[in-house]
């Protein structure tokens, strides 16, 4: 094992500084956050350094933060300005002019020709509850329709509208309080057995019966969903299915909220992955890449819905936050100026490419999806029965790491891996780590037999 190991070199994960650094963690931080072997010393582009100097490359950007790479050269640029100047204005009261300007070109850059408005604040889950209750002050209604393996957040709200239980919902008594949960199409483990477009009315079916056995449409604020689902195990909904949801909101008066706090700026090929689809929503959620890694969300939509609420209803001491505001117009220039659509796109056919090669080859791969790069892979113990393998996942993961490469998995059962590469990497970077994350598979994996 070597200390300053390159990538596609073994090295030992923690290494000193960092195993130092776990038993100090133990001393010091809540369990709950869970339990990290990697510590991280510096990182740039697709690429991170650890404590102990050894290089990786980074597939998962911070949960999918840094779509435009780490230390952005017009990021870095643009907030180091910004904090020379000042830091911190408490926006209700001292707004910054980069507020007002990230307003205007995320109303620019997102679908809908009519009238818009902007709030930005902290955390995905601030965007996704103030979408929320600006779509109950709107419609007088309480009652949201979210969906089975959503993730939309940690607070007590959109906990309650998240589905997985283990980890996000365990022991914190009641939160699903006025929200009904319908399924999400999932063709992979779709139990109607149908396939291409039939599964996509099949699933709509479901939706139009919460009319008649949970709760009537005209009791109902919102439907808010993930266009491709993160956590859930990256699936994508297919057009016919989002089609059909928005004519329901249509027909019943519901707000329609597009949660793109993983899928969008740039992920899937398109700014927003709804895109792809052709519906536009009515409220639309963004945050992780919008700030490249510094504090950012947004809620934005129809100026009726959002200016339905009272002046100081919703906000926040540092939502709008200046240097995260720079930072938020430089990530939307890089992706624009530097065409990380067409990359992504072009990222996005050669990983499909090889994946599908590495399908043919390995049993455990059951299912590849996704849009553009949000590419899921489950894993599989046996096609046939689709049971979930996670553990071995687990073990891949591990054989990764210790490569060079940092791959993590999502789904209630943590066996589908996500691709989440910043998306200036480099050709070469993606091959290789295309390479070791195949080697990885191959050590575990039994012969697939035709």
């Amino acid at each position: 094992m070597n200390a300053g190991a390159k990538i596609g070199e073994k090295r030992l994960v923690p290494g000193p500084k960092g195993a130092e650094l776990v038993k100090r963690r133990e001393r010091c931080v809540g369990r709950a956050l869970g339990a990290p072997v990697f510590f991280a010393s510096r990182a740039k582009g697709a690429r991170m350094w650890d404590v102990d100097g050894n290089e990786y490359l980074d597939w998962i950007g911070g949960i999918c933060c840094v779509n435009v790479g780490h230390c952005n050269d017009r990021v870095v640029k643009a907030v180091k300005e910004q904090v020379e100047k000042f830091n911190h204005v408490f926006a209700p009261w001292h707004m910054s002019d980069s507020y007002v300007e990230l307003a205007e070109k995320l109303i620019e850059i997102t679908p809908g020709n009519f009238d818009k408005k902007v709030l930005l604040f902290n955390s995905g889950a601030e965007a996704v509850e103030n979408a929320v209750k600006a779509a109950r002050r709107y419609t007088g209604r309480y009652n949201i329709l979210t969906f089975e393996r959503a993730f939309h957040g940690r607070t007590l709200l959109t906990m309650g509208l998240t589905s997985q239980v283990r980890m996000y919902k365990y022991g914190f008594g009641p939160t699903d309080i006025g929200i009904i949960r319908a399924p999400y199409p999932y063709e992979y483990r779709c139990p109607y057995k149908l396939e291409n477009s039939n599964y996509a009315a099949a699933y709509l079916k479901r939706v139009a019966e919460v009319d008649k056995l949970y709760a009537s449409f005209d009791s109902i604020a919102a439907v808010i969903i993930e266009p491709v689902q993160g956590e859930g195990g990256y699936i994508a909904a297919p057009p016919e299915f989002l089609k059909g949801l928005r004519k329901i909101c249509d027909d019943n008066g519901i707000v329609f909220i597009d949660d793109e706090v993983q899928a969008g700026l740039g992920r899937t090929g398109k700014m927003w992955a709804i895109e792809h689809s052709g519906v536009v929503p009515d409220v639309m959620t963004s945050a992780k890449s919008l700030g490249s890694g510094l504090v950012l969300s947004a809620t934005l939509g129809k100026k009726e819905i959002l200016d339905a609420v009272d002046p100081g209803g919703l906000g926040g001491t540092f939502g709008g936050n200046p240097a995260s505001c720079v930072a938020g117009l430089q990530t939307i220039k890089t992706i624009q100026e530097d065409k990380l659509l067409d990359k992504a796109n072009k990222q996005a056919k050669f990983a499909r490419d090889r994946l599908a090669a590495m399908k043919g080859k390995y049993n455990l791969l059951g299912d590849v999806r996704g849009l553009g790069t949000m590419i899921g892979v489950e894993l599989v113990k046996d096609r046939k029965t689709k049971e979930p393998a996670p553990e071995t996942a687990r073990e891949i993961s591990n054989k990764c790491r210790e490569r060079g490469l940092l791959i993590v998995t999502c789904g209630p059962f943590h066996n589908v891996f996500r691709l989440m590469w910043p998306l200036v990497i480099q050709d070469e970077e993606l091959e290789k780590g295309f390479d070791i994350w195949e080697d990885a598979i191959r050590e575990v994996d039994k012969p697939y037999s035709h």
